[in-house]
């Protein structure tokens, strides 16, 4: 689109996110919409990636050798899931490398509670910033952020920049499994005496966090977000 100004831009782009039709280049965004776009689909890569990472030491914790499978599967979707997203942050101008190279994505904190918070300049959301340290924790995190995470990759799935749509729908896919998973350890867990109660105060640390992850109420950001078909 050349010397076509932002504000030409801007009204051809509010135009076809009126019409439910999607954005498929660079070339079309308004340096607003790029921006934004980036920072969501900065925020997926990174806590794709720095979840995968939280996983890694379960895959030798685990309780039993189908569970080293299992968990060893997620952690390669998760991380694939990563790559992909880098991909497309790539075919916006992002140099990934670099990035990736300026940041310490197994970094966790020692607080039991950073509320809604990052403590790093990352972009991942705050709930990776917290140790799996027992298997109730790595369940308990898998069935409620993996949930969680479900509603907000539900926005992409028909968001209005068509190359995160399509790489959505395998993502999504696999994260359902990874849900399930952890919905199939807490019925086990929940119904056993003798773990139920370690289950429970699981759920009272995991699930206050995974709320977290939505946001502030009235975030001026997410008006933009929703403006823009990106939400």
């Amino acid at each position: 689109m050349a010397n076509v100004s932002e504000a030409e831009k801007e009204t051809r782009l509010l135009e076809k996110v009126a019409k439910g039709e999607k954005i498929t280049s660079v070339d079309e965004m308004t340096a607003e919409y790029r921006e934004l776009l980036t920072n969501l689909m900065m925020m997926q890569a990174d806590s794709e990636l720095a979840g995968g990472y939280g996983y890694v030491p379960w895959i030798m914790k685990s309780p039993d050798i189908r569970e080293t499978l299992v968990v060893s599967q997620i952690v390669k979707d998760e991380i694939r899931h990563a790559r992909v997203m880098y991909r497309l942050l790539e075919g916006m101008g992002v140099d990934v490398d670099e990035y990736y190279n300026k940041h310490n994505f197994s970094l966790r904190v020692d607080s039991a509670d950073i509320g809604t918070e990052r403590v790093a300049d990352d972009k991942r959301v705050n709930i990776f910033y917290y140790p799996i340290e027992t298997w109730y924790d790595f369940i308990m995190f898998n069935f409620c952020m993996d949930r969680g995470a479900g509603h907000q990759l539900e926005d992409s799935l028909d968001c209005s920049y068509k190359p995160w749509c399509d790489t959505m729908e395998g993502i999504f896919k696999e994260e359902t499994m990874h849900m399930a998973h952890g919905d199939q350890w807490v019925k086990r867990l929940a119904a056993d005496p003798k773990t139920h109660a370690a289950t429970q105060a699981a759920l009272e640390v995991w699930y206050p966090r995974t709320m977290n992850i939505f946001g502030r109420r009235g975030s001026k950001k997410n008006v933009l977000y929703r403006k823009y078909g990106l939400k």
